[in-house]
């Protein structure tokens, strides 16, 4: 099962996600040694001859990053081992007895909470790359996404008393929107260049689906984090960022009328039959398979979909939607930030020369490279226009981009699964929303009390 970090470790299998944090890079330093009786010496020359030691997990980018590894070497002397460990969970259990042991290598990629992010930083293995991202007028921190650093900064005052700054950055980027199938839409009478862009359409739209013999939406919700995710973006758009927030704080209960209304939304896509069959059992990938064989016309889904549906049928034709407004006065969020990050080792002996190549990783050149090569978004905002139309499209997302582990606070681990749980039950018809809500308040209570005691 996959908690809300989850998004970010499922880039990992299905490009996921997902997960997650971080990645550091600095060119110019490499440049900046030649000082004292080596003065005149080349900068290249200087690097030349070096090895830099990188740890990863991404199958499915082995094959590009081997290339760029190579270019590397030959443009800067720098030679650069990649080492991939499979599957993501022998590859976490890998770094951190690396961690234990202090045998990191230069650099490397943590997949886990913030909360393990920050603890990597406290313990000395993670450098801060604060200086190299504001050097030259910010000129590397402002060729990335801004939604998607966040993921790897620490603010002022944070909760886990890390020293401010930014400890990584993302080589691609993701978020969760809705796909929709353009054949289906015709089949069905609907126009496949304008999806829906509110409630009241996307009802209108699966009900002629339906009525066309044509399911509706198709997600992997047996994984209850994206019933979380899904639920998330329909609460921020229907209540705003500053009331979901005020209901982790223990502000606002769950009864709220507002609340009510998230977890009716759901009972009305059952009600409906706007949902695909056995939705609450499908995991992601089974429900990837059925919207690439065209069983459904809607999935709600992440954009390393973009790479899943290539394999599985290549002729699909699919349009991107953000999830449709319920208030039309709020912004449609969305889960969205860094996909795979990368860290450099603050105790490396070739740290210089390890930032150095991440940052001529997230250059324009090779992120349009691996974005061509792994059909996943660029972490560099200026390669949007030289990728392929569908991944543009969810690019245009990343505006719209919130995340928990964004967030100042989040909920209780027992109500995030009372939560996402209790939604199944709506969907199936064991719980009505209002039930639901009273179970929320009367648990969180419970949770907080529990806290506060502790």
């Amino acid at each position: 099962m996959m908690n809300r970090s989850g998004i970010f470790k499922k880039t990992l299998s299905s490009l996921p996600l997902f997960l997650l944090f971080a990645g550091c890079w600095l060119l110019a330093a490499v440049f900046m040694n030649g000082c004292g009786t080596q003065g005149a010496q080349a900068p290249q020359a200087q690097a030349a001859g070096k090895k830099i030691i990188i740890w990863h997990w991404m199958t499915d980018r082995e094959e590009a990053f081997q290339e760029l590894a190579k270019r590397y070497e030959a443009k800067t002397g720098v030679k650069v081992v990649l080492e991939l460990y499979a599957p993501s969970d022998a590859y976490s259990q890998k770094v951190r007895a690396a961690a234990q042991a202090r045998a990191l290598p230069d650099i490397y990629g943590l997949l886990g909470e913030k909360r393990d992010f920050a603890a990597f930083i406290k313990a000395g293995h993670v450098a801060n790359l604060t200086g190299a991202m504001e050097a030259q007028g910010a000129a590397w921190k402002n060729l990335l996404y801004e939604k998607a650093l966040a993921v790897n900064e620490f603010k002022a005052d944070n909760p886990y008393g890390v020293e401010p700054g930014i400890y990584g950055v993302p080589i691609d980027v993701m978020n969760i929107q809705m796909v929709y199938n353009k054949k289906l839409f015709q089949k069905a009478g609907l126009d496949p260049e304008r999806p829906p862009k509110d409630w009241a359409e996307f009802v209108a739209d699966c009900q002629k689906l339906k009525e066309a013999g044509i399911q509706g939406l198709v997600s992997g919700w047996g994984e209850i984090w994206m019933i979380d995710c899904l639920a998330s973006n329909f609460a921020f758009n229907i209540m705003g960022p500053e009331k979901v927030l005020a209901t982790i704080r223990g502000e606002v209960p769950y009864t709220d009328p507002d609340w009510v209304k998230v977890f009716s939304l759901f009972k009305e896509m059952a009600d409906r039959g706007m949902l695909a069959s056995g939705i609450v059992t499908m995991v992601n990938k089974s429900a990837e398979q059925n919207f690439a064989n065209e069983r459904s016309a809607f999935a709600f889904n992440g954009s390393w979909c973009v790479n899943v549906y290539h394999g599985m049928n290549p002729s699909l034709e699919y349009g991107v939607m953000l999830p449709p407004k319920v208030n039309l006065k709020n912004p449609m969020y969305i889960w969205g930030g860094a996909g795979s990050s990368l860290l450099v080792n603050d105790r490396s002996l070739v740290k210089e020369e390890a930032i150095a190549f991440l940052k001529w990783l997230t250059a324009t050149e090779q992120q349009a490279y691996l974005s061509e090569t792994t059909r996943n978004l660029p972490s560099n905002r200026k390669v949007s226009g030289s990728i392929p139309a569908i991944l543009a499209d969810f690019s245009k997302g990343m505006d719209n981009v919130t995340h928990p582990n964004i967030w100042p606070v989040n909920e209780l681990p027992k109500v995030i699964e009372r939560f996402d749980k209790g939604i199944q039950s709506i969907i199936i018809g064991e719980k009505t929303p209002e039930g639901l809500a009273e179970e929320l308040a009367k648990l969180k209570a419970e949770e907080m009390a529990k806290k506060g005691n502790q």
